[in-house]
């Protein structure tokens, strides 16, 4: 399962580009999202490399799943960060997800630098695993 690995890998490196690229353009939202996705699709990389399946889209639970299956103790610190990206994968996208106003206003700048910060964390963990 390394071809896939390495496929999930490279989405996910896509994906905090992406992020980047939405963050200078002032789309916080967004970018908060784009860097969710490409947490959770490190992750998934990850499990594909110990030859497991990945499902779900809590970047939290996909690292507790690998944590579980591994013992690797240092991934436990990928935790408090995959928390904090959780907190986009709905809110980021959708207007209802708020008391009031759009998904757009209810992002920052310092939302999305910490959200792009924290999706670097585990993918650089994933790379180092992955002999990247």
């Amino acid at each position: 399962m390394r071809g896939e690995a390495d496929r999930w890998l490279s989405d996910a490196e896509w994906d905090l580009e992406t992020a980047s690229l939405l963050h200078r353009n002032g789309r916080y939202n967004a970018s908060c999202f784009y860097a969710q996705q490409a947490a959770e699709k490190a992750v998934k990389a990850l499990l594909f490399s110990i030859n497991q399946a990945s499902w779900g889209h809590s970047v939290r639970v996909l690292i507790e799943r690998y944590i579980q299956l591994t013992s690797d103790k240092e991934a436990v610190g990928l935790i408090g960060p995959a928390r904090e990206l959780d907190r986009h994968y709905i809110p980021a996208r959708y207007p209802n997800a708020h008391p009031a106003g759009t998904s757009h206003e209810a992002y920052d700048e310092k939302a999305s630098e910490e959200a792009i910060s924290n999706a670097e964390k585990i993918i650089s963990f994933v790379k180092l695993r992955l002999g990247k």
